[in-house]
């Protein structure tokens, strides 16, 4: 037999065996195919068989696509599933969401088993959280994305985060990730060594993660310290998203590290040139500036003159009329302007006054007291002396009539 009737034999047997498997091709056998025209928002796959098959929208991904072109692209090698075919109308229906699904399925039982971290990107922002597709829909909640409360995801779309399986149910198709056990997993693990290495009094920068009514959390290192609302500036601040925004960096001073209970104290203001540094040089004795009354207290009012310097208006100082409480003429938040009676930057005090920025009010004139003795009625005790002599020149009293007979005596 000739070497061409020969090839020619084992070309028959191949197309045959060929045919023989495309003959066989039924509903669920997997095949594996080339992308070869995206068309009417559907796949066509070449499977080499005697006609291309297609992957509705629906079968291309675990998740909703709305676009096939965004699913696949031309050249792409896909491994599917026989959903349906039908040689008289030559139509061959593929699903590649399917085998996705089953591969997925076994990846992520390992993972779960394992704790396994890896990379998803977030395809879409929904109602309670994210969805990543990992095979199947991925779900990570809101409360599973970061360490920190996230109020609005809406720029979260195409981040690519770490995760671990939360929670698996095959059955009813769910899967549950999260971000948030990975970073406490390295937050911890990174914890102790920092808290090590942190000292009372220390100065470094940090940057604020997040603000809450009672302080900001500012990341030293990779841990995160609470600067209390009060330790924030040296004047009053009301809330800390007032004059903090998160991101902003800021130098911050630690002032306790608690490795026990994992807290670190950090100030803000501490870190900061203190108000009474300046004090000497921005208030002289005799200066009269304007304040704000802070505090009102039995023995007088506190005045807030910068912020975080208060002087003392003692309750003497603040009206030149008598007073009982400083209530009577004063209430907090007023603005008043007052005198600097005394400055001392050691003890930080300020003795301040306000009757002394006022005029005094004009002495109203008092009736003339006579220093005649004689214009002044005899009390009634005195009429009634036998010591005592009454003459139109006055009263009077002598010795001799006093001790007249005491003093004969001694003639």
């Amino acid at each position: 037999m000739s070497e061409e009737n020969n090839n020619q034999e084992t070309t028959e047997v191949t197309n045959q065996e060929a045919l023989d498997q495309f003959v066989s091709l039924n509903k669920g056998d997997t095949v594996t195919g080339t992308i070869v025209k995206i068309e009417d928002n559907q796949a066509y796959v070449s499977i080499g068989y005697k006609y291309d098959g297609i992957i509705p929208i629906r079968e291309l991904s675990s998740l909703q696509v709305d676009n096939a072109a965004a699913a696949v692209e031309v050249g792409q090698e896909v491994e599917c599933k026989v959903v349906s075919i039908d040689d008289e109308k030559e139509k061959l229906v593929l699903s590649k969401r399917a085998i996705d699904s089953e591969n997925a399925w076994e990846v992520l039982e390992k993972n779960f088993e394992s704790g396994e971290v890896f990379e998803v990107t977030v395809s879409d922002v929904v109602k309670g959280g994210v969805v990543a597709d990992v095979g199947v829909r991925g779900f990570i909640p809101a409360s599973m994305v970061e360490r920190h409360f996230v109020e609005d995801f809406s720029d979260y779309k195409g981040r690519t985060l770490r995760v671990k399986v939360k929670e698996l149910d095959r059955e009813n198709n769910k899967v549950i990730l999260s971000q948030k056990d990975v970073l406490e997993a390295e937050y911890e693990a990174n914890k102790h060594t920092v808290m090590e290495s942190l000292k009372e009094g220390q100065e470094l920068t940090g940057t604020v993660q997040r603000l809450t009514q009672f302080g900001a959390f500012v990341d030293v290192g990779g841990v995160d310290g609470l600067v209390h609302v009060s330790e924030i500036a040296w004047n009053h601040v009301d809330k800390p998203s007032d004059v903090l925004s998160e991101g902003d960096e800021v130098k911050v001073k630690v002032l306790r590290v608690d490795p026990e209970k994992g807290k670190i104290s950090l100030s803000i203001k501490a870190a900061q040139p203190g108000p009474w540094d300046s004090a000497s040089d921005k208030f002289n004795i005799g200066d009269i500036v304007t304040g704000e009354v802070k505090r009102l207290v039995n023995f007088g009012a506190f005045v807030e003159i910068a912020p975080g310097v208060e002087g003392l208006v003692h309750i003497s100082q603040i009206s030149h009329k008598h007073i009982g409480t400083p209530q009577e003429v004063l209430e907090e938040g007023q603005t008043v302007s007052v005198k600097v009676l005394d400055v001392n930057t050691e003890e930080k005090r300020v003795s301040l006054s306000i009757k002394e920025t006022e005029e005094a009010p004009a002495q109203s004139a008092k009736p003339e007291r006579s220093n005649n003795r004689g214009d002044r009625a005899p009390k009634q005790e005195e009429l009634n002396n036998p010591n005592v002599s009454l003459s139109n020149q006055g009263l009077s009293i002598t010795l001799g009539e006093r001790f007249g007979d005491k003093l004969s005596k001694f003639k």
